[in-house]
């Protein structure tokens, strides 16, 4: 399975190879946005961007209330897993 997860564009590491900082909650993380700049478009214009990250590289541009609602999904996940392996382990 693939999965994208939301971040914000913070700023541009280097223009040459097409790197920007990407927050990803609380974390920031170099990542490359070659696969969203667009011919013509300087890669400062992105900075308060969100855009789906995977390996390292920017996917997709999205707005910012599909981030947030990805965001919410993707903790109310990781809440869930923990039951599951509270419940495994035997401790609900």
């Amino acid at each position: 399975m693939c999965l994208g997860i939301p971040g914000k564009i913070v700023s541009i590491s280097d223009v040459e190879q097409k790197l920007g900082i990407v927050d990803v909650g609380g974390i920031q993380r170099a990542v490359d946005l070659s696969c969203i700049v667009e011919d013509g478009t300087e890669l400062h214009q992105l900075i308060n961007s969100w855009v789906l990250v995977h390996v390292g590289f920017a996917m997709s541009v999205i707005d910012e209330a599909e981030a947030q609602t990805t965001l919410a999904i993707l903790a109310e996940l990781g809440q869930m897993q923990e039951e599951l392996v509270a419940m495994q382990d035997g401790d609900s």
